[in-house]
Formats: C-alpha cells, structure tokens, sequence
C-alpha cells in the first residue's frame, strides 16, 4: 500500500512552469500536491489550482525556507507520512519522485537527500551552480560536521516523524544547510540519491546567485559560529 504521500512546491512567479510540473507529478501518480505561492506577482496559485493543488499562499515574498516550513506543516495537518519537495520551476523531475519514496519505504533512513552530482551527465549542471555547491558543501561542513555531496539541492523527502522535528530560523536559502544541521542535531538517517536536473535561462536567472551565496554563507557563520 503507497504511504500516504504530500508533493510540497515552494513557488514565486513560476505561472509559465507550474502547470508542466504539476501535470508531470500527477502523472506519476501523486494526488497530494501542495503548492506554497510565496507571495507571486503572477497567477501562480491561480493556475495551481486549475491543476488540482492545494495552494497555501504567503502575501508577500518571504523566501524558499518560509515556504518550504508553510508547505511542510500543512502535510503533516493532513496526515501525511512521507513528504517530498521540489522546485517548482521545472529543474527537477517529477519521475524521480518514486525512487525517493520507495528508499523511505524500504531503507532505515528518515530523510532522503536528492544530490544532482551522483551519477552527473556532462555538461548537465552549469559551472556556476557547480561552484556554489562546493561552497554551500564546505560552509555545511564546517557548520554541521556533515559531509554531503549536494547541500543545496531542493529535492528532499522526509518521513512525517523527522518532518515535526523541522523548524527553520531561515527564510532563504540557508534553509538547505540548515536542513543538514537538524540531521545531525536529532541524529536522523539520511541517504542521499541522484536525481537529475535541468537548467534553462529563467531558471538560472532566478536561482541562488554566486553573491546572494556568499551573503548566505556569512549570515550562516554569523548564526552558528
């Protein structure tokens, strides 16, 4: 019997995206879909709801961390048992869904970790993201003693039961190595899993910037060292 499983999407003016990836989790067979509008300019929420999701919306922009928390403790208001999020500007697969759910289902693991540099094509990952997580994985060591292969990465699924233990004190981007640091904090068991992942102008317009990373980095030292 599949777990009672929550798709939850942190999303900001993706209304030209979010359709095509809600029409490709729904493919995938998954029913439960959350949609977190972080405060679009757009119709983001209205065209996730022509989609069938439930969407949550913040007012104003409050960032990916704020989203990703709303997105998660509504999941667990609905009885969920395994929690998976992703992007909601088409960079990840809704195809690798499965794998994820079925490591919970079948592993003594509490969170899986999606990493788009196990199993990398060429060329696949631009070189400004691949240098953004060498130091998103050095700060995230330095900070939590973890060493991961993709900190950054917003492909995760958590079992309900380490998704209450959630609280993040980052509204940003920090909330990915701060993820890390409650692994370690409640000693969860984590694997992390490829997934793979696709890049297009926009998105890389959008995404985390090399000086909004280091900005990211100090206020994490500044938080935890």
């Amino acid at each position: 019997m599949r777990p009672h499983t929550y798709i939850v999407i942190p999303a900001k003016d993706e209304a030209f995206r979010i359709g095509n990836v809600l029409h490709d989790v729904k493919k995938e067979g998954f029913e439960h879909i959350v949609v977190v509008d972080d405060g679009s300019a757009d119709r983001t929420g209205d065209i996730a709801e022509s989609f069938g999701a439930t969407v949550l919306r913040h007012f104003t922009n409050l960032g990916p961390g704020a989203a990703t928390q709303t997105g998660i403790e509504y999941a667990l208001q609905c009885g969920a048992e395994i929690i998976v999020t992703m992007d909601g500007d088409e960079q990840h697969f809704a195809s690798d869904i499965q794998h994820m759910v079925d490591v919970l289902e079948t592993e003594p693991v509490d969170v899986v970790l999606g990493s788009r540099f196990i199993q990398r094509e060429p060329d696949a990952i631009p070189s400004s993201r691949i240098v953004y997580n060498v130091l998103g994985n050095f700060v995230t060591r330095v900070i939590t003693g973890v060493t991961v292969s993709d900190s950054q990465c917003g492909m995760k699924a958590f079992r309900a039961g380490f998704a209450r233990k959630i609280q993040f004190q980052f509204n940003g981007y920090e909330f990915c190595t701060e993820l890390i640091y409650i692994i370690r904090k409640h000693k969860a068991r984590y694997k992390e899993v490829p997934v793979r992942v696709s890049y297009t102008r926009e998105s890389l317009r959008k995404g985390q910037s090399l000086l909004n990373g280091f900005r990211m980095i100090f206020r994490l030292i500044k938080y935890y060292v």
